[in-house]
């Protein structure tokens, strides 16, 4: 299996089990679907995470805090690494507060820890069976090196596992591949975009797509602060991997105002290592990476983003 479905925040470990709560699951060819029973514990965790998204945000991060507490406090099931996992990939949709990231990160941490996940075994090539094969760490160890590293959670003392260490690294050498991007794309108007062209601009790359909820629910904002920024040089680039066909209705319907680039064939997405959207990279005026979003921001969190760069 390739890193890239591994590194997925779309990934699932049990892909029937997170596709409830994540609503976005990609599966691999040999993804088993099973149905999952729930304990009597767990089924009114399971019911409030898959329901999170309809809730208001200063609900939603009390709640998300109660349910990471609650999962670390249940006995040390199958199920229990499904309900952590499902509820870290939801917890970093908005701003729902440090005390609340670092509870999820806690429960995922520990559960991991009671209950490990085998590496992920790479698939033999049939070409050359004696080449060397590179292990690469299960999904929950990305999900909780990605709290960790983005979200500037800690993970539990002591915590040092080969894999969570693996997944470290891993990320640090994507940011590198980040750091000075070079592409072209074409705008639903035809126009091209040459990223080295904007030097001297604010730049916020954002990887979207028409039937992400938290992709649609950060745009208005994003719109916002296009308008606002514009006149200062800031640049807002939406990169989509879908068809024009699919893209242009939307984009008119919502009367987004910045550009929005087709990526059909997925090479900037796969230049810039994006396989979970929304995914939001801001450089500065020097074309330096200045900071970057693993999930949906609010706009709050957005102009802490651009104050990066220099834009207040």
């Amino acid at each position: 299996m390739k890193f890239e479905l591994i590194l997925s925040r779309c990934f699932l470990l049990v892909a029937t089990v997170l596709a409830v709560f994540v609503g976005c699951a990609v599966q691999s060819a040999s993804a088993q679907k099973k149905e999952i029973v729930w304990s009597a514990e767990e089924k009114p965790i399971a019911d409030k995470i898959q329901g999170l998204r309809g809730l208001a945000d200063d609900v939603r991060a009390g709640t998300t805090k109660d349910l990471a507490l609650k999962i670390r406090k249940l006995p040390s099931t199958e199920n229990k690494l499904p309900l952590a996992v499902g509820l870290a990939g939801l917890s970093t949709e908005g701003d729902f507060g440090h005390d609340t990231l670092q509870e999820v990160a806690t429960t995922l941490a520990e559960t991991l820890r009671e209950r490990p996940v085998p590496w992920v075994q790479p698939e033999k090539s049939d070409a050359d069976d004696s080449a060397p094969t590179t292990r690469t760490p299960a999904y929950p160890y990305v999900e909780l090196a990605t709290l960790v590293r983005y979200e500037h959670v800690e993970a539990p003392v002591n915590f040092d596992d080969e894999q969570y260490c693996a997944a470290i690294a891993r990320l640090e050498a994507d940011d590198l591949k980040r750091q000075h991007p070079e592409f072209t794309l074409t705008d639903i108007t035809g126009k091209k975009w040459k990223f080295s062209d904007l030097g001297g601009k604010v730049v916020l790359v954002n990887f979207w797509a028409t039937w992400c909820p938290p992709c649609r629910k950060e745009m208005p904002d994003l719109d916002a602060l296009y308008q606002r920024f514009a006149a200062r040089g800031f640049v807002v680039l939406g990169i989509s991997d879908e068809e024009k066909q699919k893209v242009e209705p939307f984009i008119r319907e919502h009367k987004v105002s910045f550009p929005v680039l087709l990526d059909p064939g997925r090479k900037v997405n796969d230049a810039f290592v994006v396989e979970g959207i929304p995914k939001s990279f801001v450089y500065d005026r020097d074309g330096k990476l200045v900071a970057q979003s693993i999930d949906m921001r609010t706009q709050k969190q957005f102009l802490e983003m651009l104050g990066k760069a220099g834009l207040e």
